[in-house]
């Protein structure tokens, strides 16, 4: 795991190329501690072309492991975030017709040679794992931007006048004496629903992040630029081939097939040079990575949870009876309000674009735990959008199934005037979604928080997205499928894996979700949502694979998550911060906000007549993050 930093351009000069890749590299410096290396090339006295590279050694830790990283022909030049899994597969392959010389046992060494025989289409289908690539062939000076199937790894990148920029995060981007990118008020929008900013959006505008599945090529001649998006992996693709071709099997050999994918999938995890470990909740999913690890292993494996001095949050009780039964070498940490609070400051460093998912804070803290043993943790990310853990799966089609049979114009009305009634809060919501024509909009609405961002951002245009864009479900699947595979591509993508991994690298440390293989997804897929979602209960294969190593009892329990007091904590320890981000003349002076509503809701809020906290939370942390760009 490391970071990474570029630029292709003709105007910079190249005395300066050294010094604007170093400033790129320190701004990313946490995504890899252990060095930092740096390539750059003037060609023709036209184009100019660099990369920084920060490494986190965890596999081939020798210099043979540097990068950038140049072919053994001379040809390629890759600077290289993530880990190939089965790179030592690859190498095999490579050598049955290849005679070739290895410098050392690097993954990015096999990558390269790997696009040097195979070409990149061939090479990234043929890769199990998580990446960010940036690829330079000096024969064709031509530029590829590479990310992995289901976006493990970030990649961001965007034109600043005539420079291609590019970089792990934005941070890197923005230290280019060519960056002058402004706020895009539009995804401030998809800010304010989602809690987060989903692909290929950012929050400046004609920046983008490379949408997962994905590699770009670059060509720059005669002042000229050309520039082609390719798509290596669809997961549309996916979900369509494995509803049109499913599982035949019975659900006792789907079980069965889906533990070998999974054990599979973690032993190609556990290639690491440096220590490794898991986090452990006590839930299902990292209860089931951690015991497959556990069997795996010739001794305990390191796990990691974190508990809350309030029991009403606390799992970790859960996690250390599992890592008991299991024989884990279990670390636990149990932080208070405080703890919490102090990582506040730090979230805008920590996320190089607003984002307000508040599970970010616990997942910061047990990975700075977590860093202090190990390098690499295993996580057990993933399991609720393949095999339908989510409570909206099993309620939102039978609400749909009422409101469809009310005409559109009486939701509408109902919608406009539940606001002036004494009701319930959730009640009052799932009102307000059904105020829609079609099952996908309302969906988008019982996950959204604010449910009309263009009325708070001002001069904005909400762009669509696959919550909204979509109109129809896949062929032969039904609501519950299409929900699974929306919330694959955009939540899981956009918020999930974005928080683990800006919390993680912050601190150093790589993350790794077994989950995630592309095999594992394939199959799932395959898979009817009767077998996921059995009776009502979700994520039923994995459960039944779980109970082989960890008794029932110890696990059907109600899920709590990484969830956090905000409400309270606004009224209370932190209403001075709040009330400082979101003051009327502050916000008037910025102008992006409604002020008058954005006070409305604050008042609403600590007055005790409604629990707005979630809605508040993302226009804090576009505030705190706006105040760190200053």
């Amino acid at each position: 795991m490391c970071g990474l930093a570029g630029f292709l351009e003709s105007n910079l000069n190249d005395n300066n190329s050294a010094k604007v890749l170093h400033s790129m590299g320190e701004s990313i410096y946490r995504r890899g501690p252990d060095g930092t290396g740096i390539w750059f090339e003037n060609i023709e006295n036209k184009i100019n072309v660099g990369f920084v590279h920060t490494r986190l050694a965890i596999i081939d830790l020798s210099d043979a492991g540097q990068q950038p990283m140049h072919s053994h022909c001379g040809r390629y030049v890759i600077a290289f975030n993530g880990e190939i899994y089965n790179h030592l597969e690859l190498r095999y392959l490579l050598e049955s017709n290849n005679h070739i010389s290895w410098r050392g046992h690097s993954d990015t060494e096999t990558l390269l040679a790997c696009f040097g025989i195979w070409g990149i289409d061939k090479t990234l289908q043929a890769c199990v794992g998580m990446f960010a690539i940036a690829l330079w062939d000096k024969k064709e000076h031509r530029l590829t931007l590479a990310r992995d199937r289901v976006g493990e790894k970030p990649l961001y990148w965007g034109w600043q006048d005539d420079a291609l920029l590019f970089g792990s995060e934005l941070k890197a981007l923005k230290t280019h004496p060519a960056f002058s990118a402004e706020i895009n008020r539009d995804a401030l929008c998809l800010l304010l629903r989602h809690n987060y900013i989903p692909a290929p959006h950012t929050i400046y505008r004609g920046i983008q992040k490379l949408q997962p599945g994905h590699y770009l090529s670059v060509e720059l001649s005669n002042d000229e630029r050309k520039e082609t998006l390719h798509q290596y992996w669809s997961y549309e693709k996916v979900v369509q081939e494995g509803l049109v071709n499913p599982f035949m099997g019975s659900p006792i050999q789907a079980v069965e097939h889906l533990e070998s994918l999974i054990a599979q999938s973690i032993n190609g995890q556990l290639i690491s040079d440096v220590p490794l470990g898991a986090f452990l909740s006590g839930g299902i999913d990292s209860s089931l990575i951690v015991s497959i690890m556990q069997s795996l292993s010739s001794s305990p494996v390191k796990t990691f949870s974190i508990g809350f001095d309030d029991k009403k949050y606390d799992e970790a009780i859960f996690a250390v009876e599992v890592a008991r039964h299991l024989g884990t070498d279990h670390t636990e940490m149990y932080v208070n309000d405080k703890d919490i609070q102090d990582v506040i400051p730090l979230l805008p460093e920590v996320y190089c674009e607003p984002f307000a998912d508040s599970s970010q804070l616990p997942t910061f803290l047990v990975s700075k735990m977590a860093q202090q043993h190990v390098t690499v943790a295993l996580s057990g990310d993933a399991g609720d959008e393949l095999f339908g853990g989510y409570t909206p799966y099993s309620f939102t089609p039978k609400y749909w199934n009422y409101a469809r049979n009310i005409p559109l114009q009486i939701r509408k009305f109902a919608s406009r005037y539940i606001d002036k009634l004494p009701v319930n809060p959730k009640f009052k919501k799932l009102i307000e979604c059904m105020a829609v024509q079609n099952p996908q909009l309302f969906y988008r609405n019982i996950i959204s928080h604010w449910l009309n961002p263009e009325e708070l951002v001002k001069n904005s245009s909400e762009p669509s997205t696959a919550f909204s864009s979509s109109t129809t479900f896949p062929v032969n699947g039904g609501y519950v499928d299409w929900m699974m595979s929306v919330d694959a591509q955009v939540y899981m993508t956009d918020d999930i894996l974005v928080k683990v991994d800006r919390a993680a690298m912050y601190n150093s440390l790589e993350t790794r979700v077994p989950l995630l293989d592309h095999r594992i997804i394939e199959f799932a897929w395959q898979l009817p949502v009767s077998l996921k979602i059995n009776n009502g209960v979700g994520k039923w294969p994995l459960r039944e694979i779980l109970y082989k190593r960890v008794p029932k009892s110890m696990i059907e329990r109600p899920k709590k998550g990484f969830s956090v007091p905000l409400s309270s904590w606004l009224r209370g320890p932190l209403r001075d911060w709040a009330e400082e981000l979101i003051a009327y003349k502050r916000l008037a002076d910025e102008g992006y906000f409604n002020v008058a509503a954005v006070r409305s809701c604050w008042n609403l809020h600590i007055q005790g007549q409604a629990d707005y906290s979630r809605k508040l939370w993302s226009i804090l942390m576009f505030q705190s993050w706006l105040e760190n760009q200053k």
